[in-house]
């Protein structure tokens, strides 16, 4: 019924990889959760995205409709019918632009990506606080993260982010 293309489709299971990591939740403390791994995943998702672009490219539209689509599975899976699944997806769809359009404080720079801890906190409440150490490893995390993906080429990057080690 439905063909994936196995980039798209890996792309999907290495956003869930890397939303799994024991990392989040263990050291950061964040809750395993359904909605903890989709917040992961968009951010990661995110960071790719912005790399593509900061590079002069795109990620193209299927890899971003297969994503997407691959979400929507799974909330059936999970036994949410119709009604309630379009509504999550229109909903999950709004997150990932809210985090999209601002998770990079350095929007203008080409080679440099800061985390923007306002709406992390909007997403993780647990990382509130001054001084919070859970807040400075999850932002040390994704500063990595957005440095091993840059250094990638672009037709190589969707296949080797999973080789990402914190």
């Amino acid at each position: 019924m439905f063909s994936f293309k196995n980039h798209s489709y890996n792309l999907y299971n290495t956003l869930l990889v890397l939303s799994r990591n024991s990392f989040f939740y263990k050291t950061v403390g964040l809750k395993d959760s359904f909605e903890t791994r989709i917040y992961l995943m968009f951010i990661h998702f995110s960071i790719l995205m912005i790399i593509f672009k900061k590079k002069g490219s795109k990620l193209d539209q299927k890899s971003y409709d297969f994503f997407f689509h691959n979400i929507e599975y799974n909330l059936r899976e999970l036994g949410f019918g119709d009604v309630t699944v379009n509504k999550k997806m229109k909903d999950l769809n709004k997150i990932l632009y809210d985090i999209l359009l601002k998770i990079d404080n350095k929007k203008d720079i080409n080679n440099s990506f800061e985390l923007n801890q306002s709406l992390i906190i909007k997403y993780f409440d647990v990382l509130k606080g001054n001084n919070n150490s859970k807040y400075t490893n999850f932002e040390k995390y994704f500063s990595n993260f957005f440095n091993f993906c840059f250094e990638l080429s672009l037709d190589n990057m969707l296949k080797e982010t999973i080789n990402f080690k914190n």
